[in-house]
């Protein structure tokens, strides 16, 4: 049977870049389980996260607001459930909202917008990584954990038992869900650090068989001067103890990807088993990628395609097949969950199904970050074929992604792109204030820092490195 409103399920990850996909070209990542829901639907090729940083990316995704609009700039202002997002309105409509999972919210006593939060991992103590939010490169400061993990290599880590007990619960909740159409948001970790695989998927890519990454630390390339003051704060590739853990850490980094895509395959195979695959829109993303090494970079918290772009497939009745290249972000997800609702759309953004019925390569994409390690605020405006980084009080970067999709090329002095470069600040300029908003991130941060007792105070506050998952009875 169709329902006249098919049911909605949005399977979300965490730090999933979006390259790594055997469905978008990757030449060696294993993820059969999500290939098979990208033909069943669409791919986005071109998807953006609103800030590459767990908290603030999620209170978007919760709104359909940019980071700006909310002002939860770091993982220490998570979402608390206002301003209202596209979960209350469904609870206004009568239509059941549930969450499993992953949600990086302040609490599950706020009024998140969903009837119920089975297992919710929200921010440590309810006010995360408050030490973060002290940024002047003078007085900042970074726990002394290695942010990868301790241990990096094959095995079980707190994040993989907390998927498996994730992915269990909804397959439960699946068997036993309400007849009439309903919206379920599964939020899994993977494959976000501590970089510890369970042994059958991190053997899919044995050690030392995972080519280098592009402009690593064995070339000379240079970071920019804003992403090498940044990647000093949690600086993870001068903290491996030596090369064979490097090399552990790129296999159990795509290892974590396969093991995210077997846990998305179980909830294929239940939704298959119940038929309820024809009833079902099943929609699928991250919150932000990795860099997995690139530059030397790990982690997200950079505007380079391999943080700042994120995975995006949509299926099921009435999705086309096929892949689009319009230009989208998260935002445009919680408008989609407005529209499939009926509800008015209050996000910033766009149906999906809308934008592949009319697909524009003029659409624009942003991301800003305000987060950990950054002095000053670093905005992203893609806009055509080109893609501007713009920094506060630091020279832009410029690519043409037409002539160099993999970002090598910085063209921002080079004279032949003087006017696309103007032009592009000013189109940023006009949706946004950088620099007005860069001092109002850093007014609200420094705000919040004196109202818990200060710099010295807030080293104790929140977690020491990743966010440790609720235990699970």
């Amino acid at each position: 049977m169709i329902l006249s409103k098919p049911n909605l399920l949005i399977l979300f990850s965490d730090e999933h870049q979006a390259a790594a996909l055997s469905c978008a070209g990757h030449p060696f990542v294993h993820t059969p389980n999500l290939d098979r829901l990208a033909s069943m639907g669409t791919r986005f090729r071109e998807a953006y996260t609103p800030s590459p940083i767990c908290v603030p990316a999620r209170a978007s995704l919760a709104t359909g607001l940019p980071v700006h609009k909310l002002g939860l700039w770091d993982n220490a202002m998570p979402y608390i459930g206002n301003p209202k997002g596209w979960g209350h309105q469904l609870q206004a409509a009568g239509i059941p909202c549930e969450s499993i999972g992953k949600l990086h919210y302040r609490s599950s006593d706020d009024d998140n917008g969903f009837d119920q939060e089975h297992i919710p991992m929200m921010v440590k103590d309810g006010v995360g990584m408050v030490w973060a939010s002290i940024r002047q490169a003078e007085v900042r400061w970074a726990p002394q954990s290695k942010m990868l993990g301790e241990y990096i290599g094959p095995g079980e880590s707190p994040y993989t038992v907390y998927d498996s007990s994730v992915t269990k619960q909804t397959l439960d909740w699946l068997q036993n869900a309400p007849d009439e159409p309903w919206c379920l948001y599964v939020g899994l970790v993977a494959p976000h650090f501590p970089l510890v695989a369970p042994r059958e998927f991190y053997d899919l890519y044995p050690e030392g068989s995972i080519p280098e990454p592009k402009q690593s630390t064995k070339t000379d390339y240079q970071q920019h001067p804003w992403v090498k003051l940044q990647n000093e704060y949690m600086n993870s590739e001068a903290d491996f103890t030596d090369g064979a853990e490097r090399t552990r850490a790129f296999s159990a980094y795509y290892g974590l990807v396969s093991w995210l895509d077997y846990n998305v395959g179980l909830i294929l195979d239940k939704l298959e088993s119940l038929e309820m695959l024809e009833d079902t829109v099943i929609i699928y993303s991250s919150d932000h990628g990795d860099n997995v090494g690139a530059r030397g970079l790990w982690g997200k918290s950079v505007l380079y395609n391999e943080a700042v772009k994120v995975p995006l497939l949509i299926a099921g009745p009435n999705v086309p097949e096929g892949v689009s290249d319009t230009p989208v972000s998260l935002l445009d997800i919680a408008a989609t969950v407005s529209v499939h609702f009926g509800q008015e759309n209050i996000a910033e953004g766009d149906s999906l199904i809308d934008i592949i019925a009319n697909p524009s390569n003029s659409r624009k994409a942003f991301s800003e970050y305000h987060a950990a390690g950054s002095v000053s605020a670093g905005y992203m405006w893609r806009s055509g074929p080109y893609k501007l980084h713009y920094y506060v009080n630091f020279e832009p970067e410029l690519f043409d992604l037409d002539k160099d999709p993999e970002e090598l090329v910085n063209v921002a002095t080079n004279p032949d792109y003087q006017a696309v470069l103007s032009e592009l600040i000013m189109e940023l300029k006009n949706y946004i204030d950088p620099e007005g908003t860069d001092a109002k991130a850093h007014a609200a941060q420094e705000e919040l820092v004196a109202s818990l007792g200060g710099r010295l105070a807030v080293r104790s506050l929140g977690p020491q490195g990743a966010t440790p998952p609720p235990k699970i009875s």
